[in-house]
């Protein structure tokens, strides 16, 4: 059940006689299906790092492995997020997505955040700090693409139109991180992300997908 306040009727299904193009995402059989494949690959993968980081993580700095968070998910129901903890215990305490100039911006990060630890940098800088969220698309939590999930107190900063977000699964990757991540602001990382919900296909998905190598390669917006 959502613990969330969410405006009426924008979450709420197309009830035409086609389905809307949120309901053909959600009730796809075959994404559901390379969602959980490329999950079981890619832990199949990079199982071997797990250990490597952990390791790494615990002689950095003192505190757990990974850091989990409450996010939102499709319709606004919270989920726990795991990730790599890349930042000194009790740090995410303070406002780390507050934006130079004074105002809050929605996945605002720091090039030069004093809280992260050297080694959370390193695992930022070269994406490895969300490989946990494959155990989040195991548990149905989330997608291998779709929007990213932002932070339940982050809610109180949508308005109206971009709570459409929230009509799909949440992804591991994303149009938003392919196409300029931490480079571009939260409202054209939201209208990315409705364009991609509107335009969805299976060919999307792997093009997406594809191209999140490269990205994770090149460290393209990555910070």
């Amino acid at each position: 059940m959502s613990v969330l306040t969410v405006p009426e009727g924008l979450l709420e299904p197309g009830l035409g006689a086609l389905p809307s193009p949120e309901q053909r995402l959600n009730g796809s059989r075959l994404r559901r299906l390379m969602d959980v494949a490329g999950a079981v690959l890619g832990l199949a993968v990079t199982g071997w790092l797990f250990a490597l980081v952990a390791l790494l993580i615990r002689l950095d700095s003192p505190g757990p492995v990974f850091f989990r968070q409450q996010r939102l998910g499709r319709g606004g129901v919270p989920f726990t997020i795991y990730k790599f903890r890349t930042m000194r215990v009790g740090a995410e305490a303070s406002d780390g997505s507050r934006h130079p100039e004074g105002r809050r911006e929605l996945l605002y990060k720091d090039l030069h955040d004093p809280r992260l630890t050297a080694v959370g940098r390193w695992l930022r800088r070269n994406s490895l700090d969300e490989l946990p969220q494959l155990f989040n698309i195991l548990r149905g939590e989330m997608a291998l693409v779709g929007p990213r999930p932002l932070p339940v107190e982050d809610t109180r900063y949508y308005e109206d139109w971009q709570w459409g977000r929230l009509t799909v699964l949440p992804g591991l990757t994303g149009l938003w991180q392919v196409s300029g991540r931490s480079r571009l602001s939260s409202e054209e990382m939201v209208r990315l992300d409705l364009y991609y919900i509107e335009h969805w296909s299976p060919l999307l998905d792997a093009l997406i997908i594809a191209k999140t190598f490269w990205v994770v390669m090149t460290r393209d917006g990555a910070y």
